[in-house]
């Protein structure tokens, strides 16, 4: 946008604007890049003329916790210029961004002869900031209380199921010693598979909580991968009546399989659930381009409802089920990002949805 047309040039008279307009200074980042620091002097007002910046506090272990973000036509920096006092956050700009900054100095020089409207519309945006900035930070502090008590309570999970699931496993051995015949060899490994499955469930949202998504990537052919998949959710879509189609091109990539694994769960499960019981088809295709690992998984379900599309992959996230913690599809999200792919969807009502994922291939391999 034109730093003419910007709102903060509203609250001035036409010679008042036009002054800030001629001192300002234009910078545009084609990186992200620190605007300023925590604890920085106050030595500028900011403009965001073109895309946003990102205000973060400083936490343990010298990490950060995002606050809020300001976008075009908002300003930031102001508490700091008004009071001298230093900076209460840190303001990083993304890549794209454009911003133009005002010196302290000639900004109070300007206000202490603007009139008293002028002050008094600048003043309103930056009650209503605070309280927006207020907002965000209270909604970002339970989001984490609630991962912290998610991480505790699955902690207790794993800790006291390790006991019963040794003797599952330890139970499944035996029979499979006393019965060497074919199907009950089949019955028995699942057995013990779905048990390791269970246990590596719960660690991975362990991980989640805690913020990091650990990978034991190697080479994985997708086509067995899938394969795995069927073969783990073969009683659950039978009893749940649904078809399962796959396409599947043969194609490696560097990845963690139990990762990739969960992930396919997730989303296939979410659309077993949105089914209610009635049935339906769920279709997973694979293919490839130069470098990337391509599947989509479709469902022939009611769709995303329209109340939570926009927050889809966002923790605690959930509509019209009876069970659930709405982790599954933000589980995913952070698996594919740690593995440096994307994820995307496309939901239409009463016609279904399908899930896009992007994996890089390993091109040494393939």
């Amino acid at each position: 946008m034109d730093l003419a047309s910007h709102r903060f040039m509203s609250y001035f008279e036409p010679l008042q604007a036009a002054h800030l307009c001629q001192i300002a200074v234009l910078e545009s980042f084609a990186e992200e890049t620190l605007v300023f620091e925590e604890g920085d002097p106050a030595d500028f007002l900011y403009l965001v003329l073109a895309g946003e910046v990102e205000f973060s506090k400083r936490i343990e272990n010298n990490k950060y916790q995002a606050i809020a973000v300001a976008g075009p036509d908002d300003f930031f920096g102001e508490l700091g210029v008004l009071d001298g006092e230093p900076r209460s956050a840190r303001a990083v700009a993304f890549a794209g961004s454009t911003l133009a900054k005002i010196c302290r100095e000639e900004l109070i020089a300007t206000l202490e002869l603007a009139k008293g409207r002028s002050v008094l519309q600048m003043f309103n945006f930056i009650i209503k900031n605070l309280r927006d900035t207020t907002d965000q930070y209270v909604s970002q502090f339970v989001h984490k209380q609630k991962m912290v008590l998610v991480g505790e309570m699955v902690s207790t999970i794993i800790h006291d199921f390790k006991s019963p699931f040794t003797g599952i496993k330890l139970s499944s051995e035996m029979l499979k010693e006393m019965h060497p015949d074919q199907e009950t060899q089949e019955w028995c490994e699942l057995i013990q598979l779905q048990v390791q499955r269970m246990l590596g469930m719960a660690e991975e949202v362990l991980e989640f909580s805690r913020g990091n998504s650990v990978l034991n990537k190697k080479p994985v052919n997708l086509i067995q991968t899938l394969q795995q998949f069927e073969k783990l959710n073969k009683v659950y879509f039978y009893v749940a009546k649904v078809d399962l189609m796959m396409e599947v091109t043969e194609v490696i990539v560097e990845a963690d399989e139990n990762k990739i694994l969960r992930v396919l769960q997730n989303l296939v499960g979410n659309a077993v659930e949105a089914f209610g019981g009635r049935g339906g088809r769920v279709e997973i295709i694979v293919t490839q381009s130069e470098e990337w690992a391509e599947i989509s998984i479709y469902d022939n379900g009611p769709g995303i409802p329209q109340a939570i599309k926009e927050k889809l992959f966002e923790p605690f996230v959930t509509y019209g089920k009876r069970t659930g913690t709405g982790l599954g599809t933000a589980i995913a999200k952070s698996i594919i990002d740690a593995h440096k792919g994307e994820i995307t969807y496309d939901s239409e009502k009463n016609k279904g949805t399908t899930f896009y994922i992007r994996l890089p291939k390993n091109l040494a391999v393939g």
